[in-house]
């Protein structure tokens, strides 16, 4: 359980890092509380697609995985984010993604910041 606070958690942090140098990934919400709710959702939905959806895509497209040596992970990442700002407009969440193109910005973002802050952050279960 305390694995999947972390990694929620980092999840947050990485969608605040996109959402804050991107201007086209949007987050709504009127006070600051609120902006950190909707964070801590979007990011249990993005968990979510990552954990059920994102493996099924990387198997049926693992032959382009391995002809572009790994790079169309940024497409499948992007189609990830662009997943979840569907079902967050879906669920009726402020957040918002606009474009493949920022997409593909955002999932790199989020894949580094993640990345950063699981090393930091401690991985216990």
């Amino acid at each position: 359980m305390m694995n999947f606070l972390v990694k929620t958690i980092a999840n947050a942090g990485a969608l605040a890092v996109a959402v804050w140098l991107l201007d086209k990934i949007t987050l709504t919400g009127d006070s600051t509380g609120k902006k950190v709710g909707t964070l801590l959702l979007v990011a249990l939905i993005f968990g979510l697609v990552n954990f059920l959806v994102k493996p099924i895509v990387k198997l049926l497209s693992l032959p382009l995985l391995i002809l572009t040596l790994g790079l169309f992970t940024l497409v499948v990442n992007a189609l990830m984010l662009l997943l979840t700002s569907w079902l967050a407009d879906k669920l009726d969440i402020g957040f918002h993604v606009e474009g493949f193109w920022t997409a593909v910005l955002g999932g790199l973002i989020i894949s580094i910041v993640s990345w950063a802050l699981n090393v930091v952050l401690p991985d216990k279960d």
